[in-house]
């Protein structure tokens, strides 16, 4: 039976109608998805200018690229001579005279010098540089980057931080400003610059390699060490120069290497801005630093520290005596609690307890939190100053006896009749070594070496920074195996020596012995 034409038509018409319904559908819903995508982007953008620094603003509206694998080289490449142009002005090379008026003299007749950097840090020509550059000196002279050269004269030092202020005279310096270490994180790029083996205003780059190391490098009783590593490159020279960040802003004074050839091996140390802030500002108004003391012995929290005490998650630092009438004392701190923090920053090592106090004056008050018997209390501690008469008898018994907030109590043989073999002692270097216990070696994590047990005060090896209760494991780059090793290296050896040696902790420290 045929269909009549109206029926087709009918059904032609329903079909099409549907078709147009569809398709409205289709169109509203993309208007709405549309709608919608527009208005969260338009809220994300408005988000950052208004909260955001400026280059954030830039890069949320950079091209799709750059989000994806970051500026060009041309742009990175533009960024970094804008930090190199700036920085260079305002870091100086600094030239120390030891003699003739009573220092050494070099075997042509002239004055001995030293050579180091520093950073300008206001227009009116104070200078920050490390101690060790300054120390002993006669005549001290300044060159910038325009060549012009000036005396200076010294404001003040600091041996705990190896930090000093220098002063030229003058007005309008270029400086480089300040930053703020605490926002450093590890894999930031930095920018080294300084003066290394004599290569006036030398820049370098690499990225935070770690954070809060302690090397035991500087030469003081109550040292504090908690340098941010860098892989920049750091040479001989380099000491007193600046560490900044992409903005341009110091975020560290270059201080250390490590290195068993005295040329760089990527390891570089500075010592943080916030604590270099703290200390410059105390010798540019006193001509010393005031600090506040807790008044209390500390020691690291390792697995077997955490287990004998009950402490499940290995942290914090363990207050191994609290000081009777001291600061801690006065507030409820006791013997055998753990600091976990210190003004709501975390602390797990001796020297993150170190460094965060030593930001903090006389009268201070400071918020300690302990883990104490299975729960945690926060205690608030009013620093006392050293001329506390409970202080002074307190750090002068630290002055020849075990150390307290700074640095850290070194490790203490065991009482098992291993650490009774004979002591060699090693002449002219005033140092006693004897062969390792099987103690030590498993301690040190070790399976050679030269164990150090004594180190006199005034020697060749005190005057380098060499403690006590470490391994000895190289000379230079040969492997020591025994004390008798130490002495046959050194009785054909010539010119300065650099010793390795390895800390109850597990890692390494470099100390160059002339």
């Amino acid at each position: 039976m045929a269909s009549s034409p109206r029926g087709s038509t009918r059904v032609l018409a329903g079909i099409g109608l549907v078709l147009v319904g569809l398709l409205a559908g289709i169109l509203v819903m993309l208007l709405a998805d549309d709608e919608s995508d527009t208005t969260e982007v338009a809220r994300i953008v408005e988000r950052v200018e208004t909260t955001e620094a400026a280059e954030t603003t830039r890069t949320a509206s950079a091209p799709r690229e750059w989000k994806e694998s970051g500026p060009p080289p041309a742009t990175l490449n533009r960024l970094f001579r804008e930090v190199a142009r700036g920085v260079t002005k305002g870091v100086v090379s600094i030239r120390v005279a030891s003699g003739p008026d009573g220092g050494e003299e070099n075997p042509f007749g002239q004055p001995s010098q030293n050579l180091g950097s520093g950073v300008i840090i206001s227009p009116e020509g104070y200078i920050v540089t490390n101690s060790h550059v300054v120390d002993e000196a006669e005549r001290i002279q300044v060159r910038l980057t325009d060549k012009r050269q000036f005396e200076a004269r010294v404001v003040g030092t600091d041996a705990s931080t190896d930090l000093a202020v220098l002063k030229v005279d003058g007005t309008g310096f270029p400086v480089v400003p300040l930053g703020d270490s605490d926002q450093v994180q590890v894999g930031d790029w930095v920018v080294a610059v300084g003066n290394p083996l004599q290569l006036t205003s030398t820049v370098t780059a690499g990225i935070v390699s770690a954070l809060g190391r302690q090397l035991r490098i500087i030469e003081d009783q109550f040292r504090i060490e908690n340098f941010i590593q860098t892989d920049a490159a750091i040479n001989p020279g380099n000491s007193g120069g600046a560490l900044v960040n992409l903005k341009g802003e110091l975020v560290g004074i270059n201080t250390a290497i490590a290195s068993r050839s005295r040329r760089t091996e990527g390891y570089g140390f500075a010592i943080p801005s916030a604590l270099v802030e703290r200390v410059i500002t105390d010798l540019i108004a006193y001509g010393e630093v005031r600090r506040g003391y807790l008044g209390v012995s500390i020691l690291p929290v390792d697995a077997e520290r955490a287990d004998e005490i009950g402490l499940r998650n290995i942290r914090g630092v363990y207050l191994e005596e609290v000081q009777s009438g001291s600061a801690a004392d006065r507030a409820g701190l006791q013997g055998d609690d753990v600091a976990v923090s210190i003004m709501g920053e975390p602390v797990n090592a001796p020297n993150d307890l170190q460094s965060l106090i030593a930001r903090q004056r006389p009268g201070d008050t400071v918020s300690v939190t302990v883990w104490r018997n299975g729960t945690e209390r926060t205690f608030e501690v009013e620093l006392m100053g050293e001329d506390t008469p409970v202080y002074q008898e307190w750090l002068s018994g630290l002055q020849s006896g075990p150390s307290s907030e700074s640095p850290t109590p070194e490790y203490q043989p065991p009482d098992d009749g291993e650490g009774d073999a004979a002591v060699t002692e090693v002449d002219g270097w005033d140092v006693g070594l004897r062969p390792l216990a099987d103690t030590e070696a498993s301690v040190f994590d070790v399976d050679t070496g030269a164990y150090v047990a004594y180190v006199e005060n005034g020697g060749r090896a005190a005057a380098a920074g060499l403690p006590r209760n470490v391994v000895v494991t190289h000379l230079d780059n040969t492997r020591v195996e025994s004390p008798a090793g130490v002495v046959q290296y050194l009785s054909e050896a010539t010119g300065p020596i650099l010793l390795q040696v390895r800390r109850r902790d597990g890692t390494p420290a470099f100390y160059e012995i002339e």
